[in-house]
Order: C-alpha cells, then sequence, then structure tokens
C-alpha cells in the first residue's frame, strides 16, 4: 500500500487551522488482484457477458489504460491463459496463506450450495484438488479461505448475489447467495459488506462500473460505493425497469400488447417490469443495444431476490397488472383522446406562411381566429 500526497505550492494557514496546498494524505493501493471464481452453481454466463463491456472495457482495466486505478491481476478460469492445473492455482493457494505480496478483490460468480445437506462423502461443486488428500476441494471450503483475507467480496450475477435458478423452491443442493453464507452483516478488510451486483446475466456496464468504483475506493481515489438494503449498486438499481422503459408511455395511455408482435406496454403478457429495481430498458445490453423489453420481450426480474419463484410462471399476466390496467384504462382512453386532439392542432402549418406581399404573424388577432 502507497501514500499519495501533494501540494500547490503555497503557504500559510486557514482560520480552521489547515495548511492550505498540502493536500490530505491519502493511502491507497498501487496494485490488486482479482480473484474470480465462478465454480458456484451457475453457467460462466456472467463472464462471458462481462466480454462485452466497452465503457470501459475489461481490456482497458487490465492494460491500465483508466487513470488512477490500481495495476490490476486478473485471474479467471474462462479468460486466463494458463493452462490450468496448480499453476492456475498458484495466485488462490498464495492468497489463502496470505502470501500474494497484494491485496485481492475476491469475485464469486454463481450460488453457493449447502454443503451440510450432503451426509457422508460427496461435493456440489469444487476447485482443484487439496494437495495433501488429493481430494476435489469444494467452493465453500475456497470461499472460507479467502473471504476473511479479501480487501473487498463481489457477488456476479444472480446467482451468486440472491441464489438465482439453483435456489428455487424443490432444489436438492440448497443453493443461496453469498451474502446469505457469509451473513450479511460481514465485511471485508475494506470494510466494505459483499457488493451484489444482480442480473441474468449480468448487464456488462453495470459490472464494469461497479467495479471501478471499487478498484477508485481501493486506490484511495472515491469513497465506498453507496448500496442498497440488498447490497446493490444504489446508482444502478434504484429505479425499476418501468421507470426507464421505452414502453412506459403506453401504459399510461392504458394502450397494452396482447402479444410479443406489439410495441405497446407488455404487463398483460408477463412482463414484472413496473415492480423491478433494474436499468436494462434505460441502458440496453450492448453498446447501448438491446434491453429485454426493448426488443420485445417481457421482465422476467432477474435481478431481484425473489428470483425466480415469485415470478412464475413466466408468461403469466402478473397478479397486480390486472388490477392496475383495469384502473387506467378510462384514464389512458381520456388521455390519448385529448393528446389526439392537440396532436391535430399542431400537426398543421400555422395560416400565416404564406407568400403573400403581406407580413403576417400570429399576434394579429385576424389571424388566430
Amino acid at each position: 500500500m502507497t501514500s499519495h500526497s501533494g501540494t500547490n505550492g503555497t503557504s500559510g494557514t486557514t482560520d480552521a487551522g489547515v495548511t492550505p496546498g498540502v493536500a490530505e494524505e491519502r493511502w491507497g493501493f498501487d496494485e490488486i488482484y482479482i480473484l474470480w471464481i465462478s465454480e458456484g452453481m451457475s453457467c460462466d454466463g456472467d463472464t462471458v457477458s462481462l466480454t462485452a463491456a466497452d465503457q470501459p472495457s475489461l481490456e482497458d482495466v487490465i492494460l491500465g489504460l483508466i487513470p488512477g486505478l490500481p495495476r490490476v491481476n486478473l485471474v479467471n478460469k474462462v479468460l486466463s491463459p494458463s493452462l490450468g492445473g496448480e499453476d492456475f492455482l498458484a495466485p488462490y493457494r498464495a492468497a489463502a496463506r496470505g502470501e500474494l505480496g497484494a491485496p485481492f478483490i475476491l469475485v464469486i460468480e454463481g450460488s453457493v450450495p449447502n454443503q451440510n445437506v450432503i451426509e457422508g462423502d460427496g461435493y456440489w461443486t469444487s476447485f482443484g484438488n487439496d494437495p495433501e488428500t488429493g481430494q476435489p476441494e469444494t467452493l465453500n471450503t475456497w470461499i472460507d479461505k479467502l473471504a476473511p483475507k479479501a480487501w473487498a467480496v463481489v457477488a456476479a450475477g444472480t446467482c451468486a448475489t440472491f441464489g438465482g435458478i439453483h435456489a428455487m423452491a424443490g432444489n436438492p443442493t440448497g443453493c443461496m447467495g453469498l451474502a446469505d453464507y457469509l451473513g450479511w452483516d460481514f465485511t471485508a478488510e475494506s470494510g466494505l459488506p459483499v457488493v451484489n451486483v444482480p442480473g441474468c446475466p449480468i448487464q456488462p456496464e453495470n459490472f464494469m462500473e461497479t467495479l471501478i468504483w471499487v478498484l477508485q475506493h481501493a486506490a484511495g481515489s472515491a469513497p465506498p460505493p453507496p448500496l442498497d438494503h440488498m447490497l446493490r449498486p444504489q446508482w444502478l438499481f434504484g429505479k425499476t425497469v418501468h421507470e426507464g422503459c421505452d414502453r412506459g408511455s403506453y401504459y399510461e395511455q392504458g394502450s397494452f400488447a396482447t402479444d410479443y408482435n406489439s410495441p405497446k406496454c407488455l404487463v398483460k403478457t408477463g412482463c414484472w417490469g413496473p415492480v423491478v429495481n433494474c436499468n436494462v430498458p434505460k441502458r440496453g445490453w450492448m453498446a447501448g443495444i438491446g434491453g429485454c423489453p426493448n426488443v420485445g420481450g417481457i421482465c422476467i426480474g432477474c435481478t431481484m431476490p425473489a428470483f425466480p419463484d415469485a415470478f412464475m410462471p413466466f408468461m403469466d399476466e402478473p397478479p397486480g397488472a390486472t388490477l392496475s390496467t383495469l384502473f387506467v384504462k378510462p384514464y389512458g382512453a381520456v388521455i390519448r383522446r385529448l393528446r389526439g386532439f392537440t396532436n391535430d392542432m399542431v400537426n398543421h402549418e400555422t395560416k400565416w406562411r404564406h407568400k403573400g406581399r403581406k407580413l403576417t404573424t400570429g399576434y394579429d388577432p385576424y389571424w388566430r381566429a
């Protein structure tokens, strides 16, 4: 960890006793590791989605092209040039022993199974083998070793944040989110709780934006990222899908789609957008393009803690939509009619635009009549 301080060349003191020109000493890291484990119950879809980020891209971060960030060493089985085996696991083992030589951010992808429900031998998912016994090392073992030593802990994707598909009712694995496993009061060495970035998979810019903030915090140039009560980045998940949806105005006017080919509001065809915290319709998916309702897909609530159980069956009209659309339809009908009148009025040329010899304006009562 290195200290950064600076001066602007002035001298003297202020009334508060602070010497101007001497910046407050700031501490931060010059180098940091990102140890990414995707051996949770998952499909590696979050890692794959991350490669689509371009504001900034993952390559920009690793190559040191973002000013003010520490040098980043990423270790991820999907993106690593290593052939695997013990060479690949070396940074993880060093971190577990406290010998990595630099702080690290632990990223978990995939939900965490409950090993305690297994009676006798067996495991749900593993990451390498124990060097002493030769037996598979479970994901749970790695989390137990690494999380207490991590400078920050980040859960990537809904499986890791809240359990996701693998934690739905009736699953035999007892899967849960990382904060469920570590405890919602867990804090890493930085004092940060688990940072949850949900999405099935993650929206790439959402994750990169969060990661950049955490890295800036590690560099000493930013405060801790603001998180909501479910430990999601507040600035990304503080609004609903509906509030950023291109189809939201159709809801206000009481115009609802009855099939998926319609450009109108999809709430009656199964969209949960009005009650789901997600910014995808506003942000798009790749390069600002896409996002579920933007391309005719309903919102199924994949960023929410109760996903998927509370949102199934997916294609059915949400229970609250029947009542809300019943009330909004008469209001929407009146609004549509009034806006139609106004649209017709302003959709014509004004009378005083002509090629006659006399210059006339709309201020002349004759032309306003």
